[in-house]
């Protein structure tokens, strides 16, 4: 008997796993405030230089009105430069020579007491450090899902959640005491290995306790929690308006996880795996005592036997087979573009809100929303076909994007709008990927090819902050970029076969069809002989 034959036998989805759910998605709330935080943190208020005003040696309290000053203004050349007339003296003329901001520069506490921005001056020729760090801490994410992800197959899943919880509400609180925004960097970077560490590994517990027929909706269950965490965010910012106290209230509360020492769960499919039988079957008692279908005694004999495995010469693969054959190449540079295009532009929406001209807390709230719907839809087109599904919300999401270049930016209301489904289509094509992907790559090379699209993911996440330094070159490039970028993996999209209701492909073969021959790209079947020994547990319950 295998662990998912258990699994029927004591609940795939009973009171324990439901239970087990809660203790998982709590903290995906928390994981979307560190992840959307910096939309607040990170505002770039309207500031105006000091010494664009004649007398600038007068302190900017005596002197200094930003509410005078129109939005463009604020905008413009005169808040990095200073116009100078021909004798070097301030002039007001702004068409004359310019020379840079000396004297600092003036915020409008109109909607925000104070964020890194205009504690460090982030403004000018220092914009780009804003980005950067933001980018960094993406980067954060990525290194997390190398390290934590390989980490959590050697120590488990329970010990890795735990350890990054602890990061996670160590080094957030720390960011609040920033001293520089290079110290605030790097702690944000440590915050976001942890966000990795623990999405990832939350996931696989849930995935690893729960039957196959329930794992899609339990997958969903963490997202809409996610989603709820994004909602939050604006009534938290907009009550709590000072960048370190905000950083304070989103990060403190992660040391009340200290009580998962005594609650979360381990992996008893895990533990199978890794020969800890004993402490397996320890859980999965306590799991069928809790689900009311406590063991019967066949059941229990199961852990006094092992299955021994006839040795079979089965053939190795790694992740150069997602691209040595023409089929398997093709499909997997798709999956991985799909996985870079969704992530890129999820973020690069979500991290700048504040250019579609509306209120920052109430578009942030209405982009929170959004992701609800987004999500459930999901539910009833995924069965029906993965292909179009994908294909229609990237379609969606990107032509929504690209009209908003054609709104005038006095429509704000019209320009958000259209961002909102931009990002409703997104949303709904990024919770398909997961799904999607899983079924397009054979069992061969299932984990290289979802460890590499997800990879993939981290880059566009990355990248996203760094997309708006576009800004220079054209106001509408980055959105031009979030409308191209899905446009283009829809029609890509067209070349994946449909997955839906179909059988898994379990070797590189069954991708490639009968041209291929068994020896070459296929696996053997590796053969049990059922020579049966006291010594332990069924073999055939192991998932490594």
């Amino acid at each position: 008997m295998n662990f998912n034959e258990v699994l029927c036998v004591i609940g795939g989805f009973g009171k324990f796993q439901k239970i087990l759910y809660v203790w998982i998605c709590l903290p995906q709330i928390f994981l979307a405030f560190h992840m959307l935080v910096s939309v607040f943190t990170g505002a770039v208020p309207p500031h105006l230089c000091r010494s664009t005003w004649p007398s600038a040696g007068i302190p900017a309290s005596a002197n200094f009105n930003l509410s005078l000053v129109s939005a463009a203004d604020a905008q413009s050349d005169l808040s990095c430069t200073v116009p100078l007339n021909h004798s070097g003296a301030v002039a007001l003329d702004v068409g004359q020579h310019s020379g840079s901001c000396q004297g600092g520069w003036e915020y409008s506490t109109e909607i925000f007491q104070s964020t890194i921005v205009t504690e460090w001056d982030l403004v000018c020729d220092n914009a780009n450090m804003n980005n950067l760090g933001s980018s960094i801490y993406m980067f954060g994410l990525l290194v997390g899902a190398v390290v934590f992800g390989s980490l959590a197959d050697k120590y488990g899943r329970r010990i890795i959640i735990l350890i990054n919880l602890a990061i996670q509400a160590v080094f957030g609180v720390g960011a609040a005491f920033a001293p520089n925004f290079y110290v605030y960097t790097a702690l944000r970077f440590m915050v976001g290995t942890s966000i990795s560490g623990v999405i990832m590994n939350a996931f696989v517990l849930g995935t690893e306790w729960t039957g196959s027929k329930q794992r899609m909706l339990a997958g969903i269950i963490t997202d809409y929690f996610f989603g709820f965490g994004y909602i939050l965010l604006a009534g938290v910012a907009y009550f709590i308006r000072d960048w370190r106290k905000l950083q304070l209230a989103i990060s403190a509360p992660g040391f009340l996880f200290i009580f998962y020492i005594w609650v979360l769960p381990k992996s008893a499919r895990w533990l199978m795996a890794n020969d800890r039988r004993e402490e397996a079957w320890e859980l999965i008692r306590k799991a069928a005592q809790i689900n009311g279908k406590p063991l019967t005694k066949d059941l229990e004999m199961c852990q006094v036997y092992k299955i021994e495995e006839k040795p079979e010469v089965t053939k190795k693969h790694s992740f150069i087979d997602l691209v040595r054959t023409p089929t398997m190449r093709k499909q997997s540079l798709i999956v991985f573009y799909l996985w870079f295009a969704n992530v890129l532009v999820y973020y690069g929406l979500s991290l700048n809100i504040s250019d579609f001209g509306m209120n920052i807390y109430l578009t942030q709230m209405i982009f929170g929303l959004v992701e609800m719907p987004a999500r459930t839809i999901t539910l009833f087109t995924l069965n029906r076909s993965r292909k179009f599904s994908q294909l229609a919300f990237l379609a969606v999401g990107g032509t929504a994007c690209l009209l908003t270049i054609f709104i005038p930016s006095e429509l704000s209301v019209m320009k958000t709008v259209l961002a909102m489904i931009g990002k409703f289509g997104i949303t709904a094509s990024l919770s398909i990927i997961y799904v999607y992907s899983a079924e397009v790559f054979p069992t061969v090379i299932r984990q290289n090819g979802i460890g590499i699209g997800s990879m993939c993911a981290r880059t566009g996440g990355v990248l996203a902050p760094m997309m708006y330094l576009l800004r220079s070159i054209s106001p509408h490039a980055p959105m031009v970029l979030c409308g191209l970028c899905p446009l283009l993996g829809s029609a890509l999209t067209l070349l994946l076969p449909e997955t839906a209701n179909k059988p898994l492909p379990d070797s590189i073969e069954d991708v490639e069809g009968p041209k291929l021959s068994e020896e070459d790209d296929g696996v053997k079947p590796v053969i049990f002989e059922p020579s049966v020994r006291k010594t332990g547990i069924a073999d055939s319950t192991r998932t490594d």
